[in-house]
């Protein structure tokens, strides 16, 4: 039997939050899948706020109608899970959005999440979002490392950053599950579960999770 296929898109230009998606998928090398991380090379460079969320769609779109015939399900790679839903109407296959999956995962560990963003521009997009999934009332807060997508390569420098704002999401929001908000951070979850000593979902990998029910889960 061929391994199932999963598509990975990466809605912004950067070649390295792509990179860091498929390192990301490792820990699901041992099962029978085949991924594909694919750039969208037409999106902006990095998205923070809802005008480069807005402008990632088309490009992406048109990617994933030329990719997913040869994909079993199709992940958006962006916390804020631009194009969505259109794109579930574009296509036949299973497409889930990092955002929606991790937020899902976390509420079936904790009961009260806590959400590390990229920039506080992404905040507010955010919580549009969590209000839409009608799943607010299980935030219990999210803040910003203040930090570009592109400053996550200086990985001490974003470490420290997300080990503050998970304490303090921690200890002065009650949060007893975390969520790493955006593509891109695994390398660094299991260390943040040992700095913060609580759980942390990693988007991604929490997509492909729930990808992996899919595919099989039909079978």
């Amino acid at each position: 039997m061929p391994n199932a296929r999963i598509l990975l898109v990466n809605p912004n230009s950067l070649d390295k939050v792509t990179e860091a998606i498929g390192r990301a998928v490792e820990p699901f090398r041992h099962l029978p899948l085949d991924f594909r991380c694919l750039t969208s090379t037409g999106g902006p460079a990095g998205i923070q706020n809802q005008a480069e969320a807005d402008a990632s769609i088309a490009p992406m779109a048109e990617l994933v109608r030329r990719e997913a015939a040869a994909a079993d399900a199709v992940i958006v790679a962006c916390f804020s899970d631009p194009g969505l839903h259109g794109l579930r109407d574009l296509v036949p296959a299973p497409v889930l959005g990092i955002g929606e999956c991790s937020v899902l995962t976390a509420m079936s560990i904790g009961a009260r999440v806590g959400v590390i963003a990229i920039a506080g521009a992404a905040i507010p997009r955010h919580l549009r979002y969590f209000r839409a999934m009608g799943v607010a009332d299980r935030i219990c807060g999210e803040l910003a490392l203040d930090l570009r997508v592109s400053d996550l390569a200086d990985a001490e420098l974003a470490f420290q950053r997300m080990v503050t704002v998970g304490k303090t999401l921690r200890d002065a929001h009650g949060a007893d599950v975390l969520i790493m908000g955006c593509a891109g951070m695994a390398d660094l979850r299991a260390r943040l579960e040992a700095a913060c000593g609580l759980p942390v979902v990693e988007p991604t990998q929490a997509a492909v999770a729930m990808a992996v029910g899919r595919i099989f889960g039909r079978a």
